[in-house]
């Protein structure tokens, strides 16, 4: 099972430095968020569209990334920490750390992407890194399909079992932006597509 851990918090900061980081930022972000007044950080980070002036989000382009960052609470924040801290080394490790922190910010903008086409002409707000985190599933759903020599059965299974219930709780929880999770996982199954090609031909 690639997805269990047993390293130490050195060792982890050591070998995954990378989700390291985006775990700390989120952290520090949400704490400084909750100790300013006003919550100052969400309301100018917060993923944001208009139906009149800002139909796709594109006024203020920089909420595309900073609202993955974001989160609306500790259980939201702890959710995508634990999501994070567990799934994200074995891709870290694959895809080496810059090429994983490029595909990990890809994947979140993708995702609000998709969610502004959707809901372009309506007033929609959204933050959480779950379209980056949906992300790093799709890679592995496609590894899973594709290649399953690089995975062992277990955590092929976890996969499968962790998309069809995020699915069904995307669908039936109203405050869940699901557009986001789709984009993002549908962006990472097609990053880690392009990637094993490009392997293969060099």
């Amino acid at each position: 099972m690639i997805f269990l851990r047993y390293e130490s918090f050195r060792s982890y900061v050591r070998l995954y430095p990378v989700t390291a980081v985006i775990l700390a930022v989120n952290l520090l972000v949400f704490i400084a968020d909750w100790l300013l007044p006003g919550q100052p950080l969400t309301i100018r980070g917060m993923f944001s569209q208009q139906p009149l002036v800002d139909r796709y989000g594109l006024a203020e382009p920089w909420r595309y990334v900073t609202s993955i960052t974001l989160h609306a609470g500790w259980q939201h924040l702890l959710f995508n920490s634990f999501s994070i801290l567990v799934f994200a080394p074995p891709l870290e490790r694959v895809l080496g750390h810059v090429r994983y922190l490029l595909f990990y910010l890809l994947a979140g903008i993708l995702g609000n992407a998709v969610s502004a086409v959707v809901y372009a002409g309506s007033v929609h707000l959204s933050v959480g890194a779950s379209g980056a985190i949906y992300g790093v599933f799709g890679a592995y759903l496609f590894l899973a399909v594709f290649r399953k020599y690089a995975m062992d059965e277990a955590s092929r299974k976890t996969i499968y079992m962790i998309l069809i219930f995020g699915l069904i709780y995307s669908i039936l929880s109203p405050n869940i932006n699901i557009w986001a999770h789709i984009g993002g996982g549908i962006s990472g199954f097609a990053m880690m597509g392009m990637f094993v090609r490009a392997r293969k031909r060099s």
